[in-house]
């Protein structure tokens, strides 16, 4: 039935629905295709959804409907995608009451032209192939473009459908080495596209998954790892309620909790790999405090580490009294040797746009420099990041390609919903796309640990204060997406508008 609806004749001049039934339906249909992002993964959603919004481009009357039906299909797409923003407004009611039931929409307001413009612009093309892959690259392009919006919101690339999780996800996102995750968004898209399109198209994508499975699967058992010994580190989940932390008499509390499973951690670690150096990792904030301010917070982490060094997630004031968001790392003995300032802030969480005429956010941060790649003992070759930095594919590597990758975040403030999932996801794939080991350190949840394949080490889940040890692998040689970046699946869209420009002639 839905092949027949795909090939079947445009409507009458007249469409049968009103305005706002119209808009309501597209409503439904961007709600319904969201579930294909993590944690779901339910990716026929999506393929609907695409199916929709190409009989739109075919049967609206003129491209002013053409927009209404993509504007809100993206409006409805995305407020269900970013529905786990209520979660962080609630954790500060008595402030910001007002903005529980726009956040998830106001953000989808921002982000649903990224779906209009390239439905719109796909019109330009053709129907069949040329309009397929037109919409592809656009979609694709778009999606990229995300990054432009304040300090950048890339949040849910459509790629990130691919991430199932186990063995079946680990095969289907290896391309992301090369292509990385806007071209796994290509891919997406147009797979969901041809598969409506005919019985030769699908017999094409079914050979085609066939050799993509036989491609990583190589990839997978034939790993090209570097002669590098990376530390065993050992990652802090203190299920820390939001509220405990902003509290003092909480606060304290939480001190005492890092410091047991530090303990508890490190000495799990040394019956891991007695050969290897300890590294221990707490979450973003996790000292709830100023620790370049606080000797006697730091000599007693030392003790709880017991000769392991630490990277701590800790708030930083400098001489002007400006507040950072930071990760420091701790020696032995509790001395501090190296300090990273978050660099990519996240807007209206952290850091309020200049255009914004009042004043919305009572505290706010001051950005670092930018990324850095640290050599010290214990650590190794790493490279710090905090929390929201690693979303944003082709930029979490600093001035020199590191060893490993260490994330720290506060995810409480997402509660136990899809937030904390789609971004452990984006860890993922920034495993893949450089050929890195990534260790990730979250307050509540998800705690996880990749290898160099997006392959998953060990996880904690939400909600269960432990520390989780894991010995990571040797990184990879460097990828292809690593040497060239996102350039890489900006080509791969451009051929393929060449290619439908091609085509388009040729049916002419």
């Amino acid at each position: 039935m839905i092949f027949r609806l795909w090939n079947s004749p445009s409507p009458p001049s007249r469409l049968p629905f009103s305005t706002g039934k119209m808009i309501l339906a597209d409503l439904f249909v961007g709600a319904v295709a969201a579930l294909a992002l993590p944690p779901l993964y339910f990716v026929p959603a999506l393929a609907l959804g695409l199916l929709y919004l190409y009989r739109c481009t075919q049967d609206a009357q003129s491209l002013r409907r053409v927009a209404i039906h993509a504007f809100f299909f993206g409006l409805g797409f995305h407020t269900v995608a970013l529905s786990w923003l209520t979660n962080a407004i609630l954790t500060r009611a008595h402030e910001f009451w007002w903005a529980v039931p726009i956040a998830a929409p106001g953000c989808a307001l921002v982000l649903a032209p990224f779906i209009m413009v390239p439905v719109l612009l796909c019109c330009l093309f053709p129907s069949g192939l040329p309009r397929i892959l037109a919409l592809s690259a656009f979609w694709t392009l778009a999606d990229m473009g995300r990054v432009f919006i304040f300090t950048g919101f890339p949040w849910n690339p459509t790629g990130s459908v691919l991430e199932f999780p186990g063995v079946f996800g680990d095969l289907l996102i290896q391309p992301a080495a090369i292509i990385g995750v806007d071209g796994l968004t290509f891919v997406a898209v147009l797979v969901g596209l041809l598969v409506w399109h005919s019985r030769a198209a699908r017999f094409g994508l079914l050979g085609g998954l066939v050799v993509w499975m036989a491609a990583s699967g190589y990839r997978l058992s034939h790993p090209r790892l570097m002669s590098v010994t990376n530390p065993v580190v050992a990652l802090m989940q203190g299920n820390v309620q939001e509220r405990d932390i902003l509290s003092r008499s909480g606060a304290m509390g939480a001190f005492e909790l890092y410091l047991r499973l530090t303990n508890e951690g490190v000495t799990k670690a040394r019956g891991v790999a007695a050969d290897r150096s300890i590294v221990y990792l707490w979450p973003e904030t996790g000292f709830p405090g100023l620790l370049d301010e606080d000797e006697a917070a730091r000599r007693l982490i030392a003790q709880a580490g017991d000769g392991a060094w630490g990277m701590i997630g800790s708030d930083r004031r400098d001489a002007e009294n400006h507040f950072y968001n930071s990760m420091m790392v701790l020696d032995e003995s509790g001395h501090l040797q190296a300090t990273y300032d978050k660099a990519t802030l996240v807007p209206f969480g952290e850091y309020q746009p200049r255009f914004i005429p009042f004043n919305l956010l009572p505290d706010q941060l001051t950005p670092g420099k930018g990324l850095v790649t640290w050599s010290l003992p214990a650590l190794g070759v790493v490279g710090p990041m905090v929390c929201y930095e690693v979303i944003f594919s082709g930029h979490v590597i600093g001035p020199k390609r590191p060893h490993w990758l260490a994330n720290v975040t506060n995810d409480a403030w997402f509660g136990n919903s899809a937030g904390p999932r789609q971004h452990l996801a984006t860890a993922r794939m920034r495993a893949v796309e450089e050929g890195l080991p990534v260790a990730q350190a979250a307050n509540m949840g998800v705690t996880a640990a990749f290898d160099g394949s997006g392959h998953e080490l060990g996880r904690l889940p939400w909600g269960r204060p432990d520390s989780l040890v894991v010995a990571l692998p040797s990184p990879q040689e460097p990828t292809i997406f690593s040497h060239y970046g996102r350039s890489v699946p900006i080509i791969l869209c451009v051929l393929s508008l060449v290619l439908a420009v091609f085509l388009g002639f040729v049916q002419d």
